[in-house]
């Protein structure tokens, strides 16, 4: 039996109100009334023009059920796998979770078939190496959207900034400094989307406390 931390309700009560709240998308529109309120006071258009995309493998707990969690050979990881969109600030615009044994491009083609029907201004995408190949085709011919990858010089050595794909990278580390997005604790996949979705609501909350609005 879960037992309530001093002050706060208990903990089922929580969740069952969380759970509720996650199904009838009050997350999704609490984060994408705040994004555009950050884009506008960025000087920018409500809706963006272009985005970023990228995955990225976490642990998974072990209430993370066997059903839905994979292992990522090249990232030796067990778990699942994030992949977001972000715009030109690094503001999320979509985020995926699957197995982390999916491949990249499978799981950009989830992330990006749902982009259309919510920005229909966004005509172009940055992607890494991974997304080479299919998906940029699919993309191209199915959805409208231009995928361009970024990739890395072949000359270059050690840690380089690479044009683009570093929003999205300091994107994922304004995520992962909220605890419960360092590694995948939830039963359902949705259920971490939320969370995603949560840690960037808390980051675009200072945000615009900071800038004093």
């Amino acid at each position: 039996m879960a037992v309530a931390a001093p002050g706060l309700p208990p903990a089922m009560t929580v969740y069952t109100i969380f759970r509720r709240w996650s199904a009838a998308g009050a997350w999704h529109r609490a984060h994408d009334a705040l994004r555009d309120r950050v884009r506008v006071r960025a000087g920018r258009a409500p809706q963006p023009t272009a985005a970023i995309i990228d995955s990225q493998s976490i642990q998974g707990s072990d209430t993370v059920p066997a059903a839905s969690r994979g292992y990522d050979a090249r990232k030796k990881t067990n778990g699942r796998k994030r992949h977001i969109a972000v715009d030109s600030l690094g503001l999320l615009l979509a985020v995926v979770v699957t197995v982390a044994s999916i491949q990249d491009r499978d799981g950009a083609a989830r992330l990006l078939a749902a982009m259309p029907a919510k920005f229909s201004t966004v005509t172009l995408i940055w992607a890494d190496g991974g997304y080479t190949g299919r998906l940029v085709v699919w993309a191209k011919h199915v959805l409208a959207l231009t995928v361009q990858i970024v990739k890395r010089c072949d000359d270059a050595s050690g840690f380089t900034v690479l044009p683009r794909r570093w929003v999205v990278e300091r994107s994922y580390a304004w995520i992962t400094k909220h605890r419960r997005c360092v590694r995948d604790y939830e039963t359902r996949p949705d259920h971490h989307e939320a969370m995603v979705l949560l840690a960037m609501i808390f980051t675009m909350t200072l945000r615009l406390a900071r800038d004093g609005e």
